[in-house]
């Protein structure tokens, strides 16, 4: 599904070019609104495999959104929301939400939950990727080196996994933190190379000649 046309509405214009810019990277093609109105003009001319619809929005609200979409079309969504009040919970899964996300997220969380909603709507589509001979499934949350399965902390497989996915693209710390610890957290970009030194002691020999640091720039995973 690494094909899919995504649609996300939000009139937080850092929220679109932040989320657009995770999807794209995934192998996603993307599609923006910034109100709900723009939003269905969009489902109803253009295929759309899912929608992350945010609630409030100028013109017609998350809800309506939803509501209306569901009219035409079955497609996952997944609704965003400051607030986690169960209100909000009931109305949005009452309008035919499938998966509900509360900001602030992780931006590589939520691109998790569309590969999962995806593969959900289509069974036979496949989360794993494989690497010369490392192999990481994000929907089981496992990862395996030549069939041995590797013993990560969760953000050692976000991290892991976050590399894959961009498998030959030189990463910065700042876009790793982006990813992996969410556009909100406010501690040392070190944290990053710490995480980096784990993953290389359990990927062994292989981890030495495919994560590559690049000086003055970040790191990135060699195929």
């Amino acid at each position: 599904m690494g094909n899919a046309k995504i649609l996300i509405a939000d009139d937080e214009e850092r929220i679109v070019r932040l989320v657009c810019d995770f999807l794209s990277a995934a192998g996603y093609e993307t599609l923006s609104a910034a109100d709900g109105v723009q939003a269905f003009e969009i489902v109803k001319t253009t295929p759309v495999d899912l929608a992350v619809v945010d609630i409030m929005m100028p013109e017609m609200d998350g809800w309506e959104l939803t509501r209306e979409i569901r009219k035409i079309s079955d497609m996952p969504i997944i609704m965003l929301s400051a607030r986690a009040e169960e209100f909000d919970l009931l109305t949005g899964f009452e309008s035919g939400v499938d998966e509900y996300v509360t900001k602030p997220f992780s931006p590589a969380v939520l691109v998790k939950r569309v590969e999962a909603l995806l593969k959900r709507s289509n069974p036979t589509a496949s989360v794993s990727t494989e690497a010369v001979g490392l192999v990481v499934d994000e929907q089981a949350f496992s990862a395996t080196l030549d069939g041995k399965v590797l013993e990560l902390t969760l953000k050692e497989f976000e991290l892991l996994a976050h590399l894959k996915r961009n498998a030959g693209q030189v990463l910065s710390r700042d876009q790793l933190l982006d990813a992996v610890w969410g556009y909100t957290y406010t501690g040392d970009a070190r944290t990053v190379d710490s995480h980096i030194a784990r993953l290389r002691i359990k990927l062994g020999d292989w981890g030495g000649t495919h994560l590559k640091t690049i000086y003055g720039m970040g790191y990135k995973l060699e195929t």
